[in-house]
């Protein structure tokens, strides 16, 4: 019996109306309902008719994660009073619970996406409900922009509702443009409020330290904990608390040892039960659970009346330089603090503890980090490439995939032999996209099944799919052993994994050599698009898939591969650049050329070859953090990771001199070195430029009239410009090949360039050809001849000439000294060649400085003259005995 009492007090049931018209009219719509509201169980049973007299319909309903599928499943099913799998059905990854009179499923996204592919035209289907929109999962933004040409290319009839109790409406409703040309989507907003939520702010205290990467600062996990000791004190009902991870979780748990209520940690990868345990309720016992943002949409915690928001998240980030992904604690943005502050009010007016100060709302960001712009996009790049669009351009996405993301995803789809050369799925990328795991673990599926048989692959790669728990320990062929004797929920998950991968590679059939299919989606848009059927439409060629390389690997056709090599196979050939060789005792060089450190307590230390499954890099390290691998040896790490391999003369500037080999390697490892005793000019001649580029010009010999030309040159570059040359570092480095010849093409070490002389390879850059070379001494002298008859060496390494020349040297001379029509700084120096003064202007010297140099001076050299008019006076080098004489 439908429970409408239930009906009644959500508050969304106002704008079912609004919505069925505007579905009725336009096709798509968005809707807009705050959390609590009902949107994600009464709107799907309206949509299909269950719960008023409109005509029945066939509703999919796609959740972000599955215990968010599954408790919308049991809501709705609650409220009409069946049981799941009557009318109401669901369906995960591994595990379906669906009849023949159910018309309402509910999905995650990622099942959707599988049926997309299999089935583009959504057959049975009229309505699909993207719920919890805002959250900008890849999956979901993936799907809107499929079933968009779906409704556009295929079946205009198919009505699409994206959903959010936070999206920004406007964007979404732009985006699902109506087709005949009617316009953006309508936009329907449910008016209720749940019934609404009291917020308390408890900002920490002083000191607190940033989170970087996955460390959290512990004072702020014990602020939490009394938070929420303080909550459970002042209010009733049971509590729900947010944390960024499973760490944090732990940790927080801890601390709330003694409290008088069951804790509870709820998070995706908790055992089913626990998940059942927090949304059936209670039985009497007050409850804290602590969660993570799996938490934040789409649950009812019955019994809960209080939140508690630590204010963190987590995002992940990759590094495509170096294939590591990693996760980031960022702070929860606006939209995720409003999912958590709904959690509250589901039921009954509920609390709220934010544990940050009111002002720091203002500096939260509106919605999380679009996933497209920060997360791996191979899966991504694999659908759009099967879908028919390999560049995702002609998708309907709120933001385009970052360039760089994109092409170090067809990358890795070209190298496991997904895609072709123009980026087109080949037969086997559209058997991996229907696997349902990461193109790189499809890889491993496939090829590991050839060499190992179908349900070791597949139990490796299920624990490649799913990071097996950290008491599992990095060793993963132990860990394997672990799962399969396993009694927790994690081996009860991995189970059926393994039967699930199983039966999709066995039923899946060989790998087709035909060319590639086109998708309807693909044949619909090229026929409105003449161009693109040229291009898109041409054979591709069969690709050799990269398994065909490990099928020929050592032991094959011999006797069965132990635990531990299956495990370091299947794994190498999911990540052949995170094959690693020891470098010391717990140090690793990946294939990738990235370092990887073990911990100090794992067994793998002492291995001299792992293939990393699992590792990440934090923020500001040097080396990534194996947190998960196998053990391998060379024929196995050669054999997965041989594409990568080279084998060829190298002669490079290393350690500050020429070093020339042969060298065999994978990668960035080594694997063999040999020296090579005549190698090849050209190569020589290009390793001394980068070890010039590298070191600088010092490497030449450098005499002080080497020095001298250089630095009466870059005067006159300075001073006139053109013809006369740039000798800085850099142009002289740009031009290293034009005036090092021939000595550089006859160099063969570091030690052949300190022999060559500078200054005579500089007079090549001269400008002979036009003549003014011949003016060199003429516009920058070396010396110039003073009025006591002395030649002067000039200097010319400042922003001015200088002519340092003794005082009296000087005297009769009225006019300053000019090189290229500047003038020349003058040190004036003492009898015994301390500096006495500095002046441009000599003859304004002599009439305003001179006297004061002359009073102090004359008495300390009393040998020497000292004129009244120096202007006027005979200039000498001697004392005044000697000019007597």
């Amino acid at each position: 019996m439908i429970r409408t009492d239930a009906i009644e007090r959500l508050p969304v049931r106002h704008a079912v109306p609004e919505l069925l018209s505007a579905l009725e009219g336009r096709g798509t719509a968005v809707l807009s309902a705050p959390p609590g509201t009902g949107k994600t169980t009464l709107v799907p049973l309206a949509l299909a008719g269950l719960t008023g007299a409109g005509p029945r319909r066939r509703v999919l309903v796609a959740e972000p994660r599955r215990m968010a599928v599954r408790a919308a499943a049991r809501r709705m099913a609650w409220l009409l009073g069946q049981e799941v799998g009557d009318a109401v059905g669901f369906s995960v990854r591994g595990e379906r619970r669906t009849g023949p009179g159910t018309i309402v499923e509910v999905v995650t996204t990622g099942v959707l996406l599988q049926r997309l592919q299999r089935d583009p035209e959504l057959a049975g289907v009229d309505v699909v409900l993207l719920d919890e929109c805002h959250e900008r999962h890849l999956d979901a933004d993936t799907a809107i922009a499929f079933l968009v040409d779906v409704r556009a290319a295929l079946r205009p009839e198919l009505q699409l509702i994206a959903a959010s109790a936070t999206s920004d409406a406007e964007a979404w409703s732009q985006l699902l443009t109506v087709a005949d040309g009617s316009g953006p989507a309508p936009v329907v907003r449910s008016t209720g409020q749940g019934h609404g939520a009291a917020i308390h702010y408890a900002p920490p205290p002083a000191g607190i330290r940033p989170a970087h990467g996955t460390w959290v600062d512990p004072q702020l996990l014990r602020h939490v904990a009394a938070t929420v000791r303080l909550a459970l004190n002042a209010h009733d009902g049971d509590l729900l608390c947010f944390l960024p991870g499973t760490g944090e979780i732990a940790r927080t748990a801890g601390m709330l040892d003694g409290v008088d209520a069951e804790v509870l940690q709820l998070h995706g990868r908790a055992p089913a039960a626990v998940q059942d345990a927090v949304l059936r309720g209670g039985e009497g016992r007050r409850r804290v659970v602590l969660a993570t943002s799996v938490a934040e949409s789409s649950l009812t915690v019955p019994g809960g009346r209080i939140v508690v928001d630590s204010g963190l998240a987590r995002e992940p980030r990759v590094d495509h330089a170096r294939g590591l992904g990693s996760l980031a604690t960022v702070s929860v943005s606006d939209a995720g603090a409003t999912q958590r502050l709904g959690r509250a009010g589901r039921e009954a007016f509920g609390t709220v503890y934010r544990c940050w100060a009111p002002a720091d709302d203002a500096r939260r960001p509106r919605f999380p980090s679009p996933e497209i712009k920060i997360a791996d996009l191979a899966s991504f790049a694999l659908r759009a490439a099967c879908w028919g669009d390999p560049t995702a351009q002609g998708l309907a996405l709120l933001d385009a995939p970052p360039a760089g993301a994109m092409a170090a995803a067809r990358s890795v789809l070209t190298a496991i032999g997904a895609v072709d050369e123009a980026g087109r799925a080949t037969e086997r990328g559209t058997r991996m996209a229907r696997l349902g795991v990461h193109p790189r673990l499809a890889r491993a599926l496939l090829d590991g099944a050839a060499e190992v048989g179908a349900r070791r692959a597949a139990e490796v790669v299920a624990l490649l799919s799913e990071e097996p728990p950290r008491e599992y320990g990095d060793d993963l062929a132990a860990a394997w052993r672990t799962a399969r004797r396993g009694g927790d929920g994690y081996a009860a998950r991995w189970r059926q994994e393994v039967r699930r991968l199983t039966s999709a590679v066995t039923g899946a059939g060989s790998v087709s050599t035909s060319p590639v299919s086109t998708s309807p989606v693909a044949t619909a848009r090229m026929a409105t698009a003449p161009m693109a059927t040229a291009r898109l439409d041409s054979d591709s060629g069969a690709e050799t898939p990269p398994g065909s390389r490990a099928r020929s690997a050592p032991g094959s056709g011999s006797a069965p591969r132990s635990d531990d090599a299956v495990a370091g196979l299947v794994t190498a050939l999911a990540f052949p650049e995170r094959v690693a060789r020891a470098r010391g005792e717990g140090s690793f060089l990946m294939v990738s050329g990235t370092r990887a450190e073990l911990g100090q307590g794992s067994g793998l230390r002492s291995a001299g070859w792992l293939a990393v499954a699992v590792a990440d890099r934090p923020v500001q390290a040097a080396s990534a953090r194996v947190r998960l691998a196998a053990v391998v040896d060379e024929d196995i790490a050669r054999a997965a990771a041989g594409p990568l391999g080279a084998e060829g003369e190298e002669v490079r500037w290393e350690d500050g001199d020429v070093v020339a080999r042969e060298v065999e390697r994978l990668g960035a490892v080594e694997l063999s070195v040999r020296p090579l005793k005549q190698p090849d000019p050209a190569l020589v001649r290009r390793a001394l430029l980068d070890g010039l580029a590298k070191e600088g010009i010092g490497l030449l010999r450098w005499s002080r009239e080497a020095g001298g030309l250089r630095e009466r040159l870059a005067f006159l570059h300075r001073t006139l410009g053109e013809p006369w040359p740039d000798v800085s570092d850099g142009a002289l480095l740009a031009r290293a090949e034009e005036w090092l010849e021939p000595e550089l093409s006859r160099a063969r070490r570091r030690a052949d360039l300190g022999r060559l002389d500078a200054g005579q390879a500089l007079t090549r850059l001269l400008p002979w050809a036009g003549g003014e070379a011949a003016r060199l001494d003429e516009l920058a002298p070396e010396r110039i001849e003073v009025p006591s008859g002395s030649r002067i060496r000039v200097e010319y390494g400042g922003a001015q000439p200088v002519l340092a020349v003794k005082l009296q040297e000087m005297f009769g001379l009225e006019g300053t000294p000019e090189v290229a029509g500047v003038p020349v700084l003058i040190h004036l120096l003492s009898p015994a060649g301390r500096p006495a003064a500095v002046t441009a202007d000599l003859a304004n010297f002599w009439r305003e400085g001179y006297r004061a140099v002359r009073a102090e001076l004359r008495g300390r050299y009393p040998k020497h003259p000292w004129p009244e008019d120096p202007s006027k006076a005979q200039p000498t080098r001697h004392t005044n005995a000697r000019l007597k004489r």
